[in-house]
């Protein structure tokens, strides 16, 4: 935590770190540990949004909470740029994190692997492994997805690579008004 900014510090000192050491394989210890995951993301929501600073929506896509979607948004030039978000909880959870993906930035920046995932391997997987089994879905939102919407959507935006929706509608609507009425 030497290199974090005084924010991201209290920010993650304020998410509760996991105890049980359990991925999807392993029964009842699995359960106890996914409560934990939820009690760590409702954390994480309530301190975003004390601190302004809500960005992302997230629930479990299937009763065992092995796959999760949502959406997760980054503000830039007062514009609101809107993703899908979806990840698989890795059967060797919690050792290994998960792989987060916007599938609609699929091939539009380097920083990704095929399917729409993005690199955390540089920064973040030392990171989880050296935390390993206490970070949770929380930490990899806050530490990982953060940082990456961050550092990447500004030159997404700027390169012309992702477009705000209401610039991507404004063509459809001026061709349709141009269009010849019967």
């Amino acid at each position: 935590m030497e290199g974090w900014d005084k924010g991201t510090k209290s920010t993650v000192g304020e998410i509760p770190l996991m105890t049980a050491r359990a991925g999807p394989r392993d029964g009842e210890a699995w359960r106890q540990r996914l409560k934990e995951e939820y009690r760590a993301l409702i954390a994480y929501t309530s301190v975003n949004k004390a601190k302004d600073n809500d960005w992302f929506r997230i629930a479990a896509a299937n009763p065992e909470g092995t796959r999760w979607e949502g959406t997760c948004w980054y503000v830039h030039n007062l514009r609101r740029y809107e993703f899908p978000l979806q990840f698989d909880i890795p059967v060797a959870y919690p050792q290994v994190a998960p792989e987060i993906e916007l599938p609609t930035l699929d091939g539009k920046t380097h920083k990704m692997y095929r399917g729409g995932k993005i690199c955390l391997t540089v920064h973040f997987k030392p990171l989880w492994a050296k935390n390993c089994p206490r970070f949770g879905i929380a930490h990899a939102l806050c530490l990982g997805l953060a940082p990456w919407l961050a550092a990447e959507v500004p030159i997404l935006v700027d390169s012309g690579m992702v477009k705000h929706k209401d610039d991507e509608a404004a063509p459809a609507e001026a061709s349709a008004s141009a269009a010849p009425s019967s």
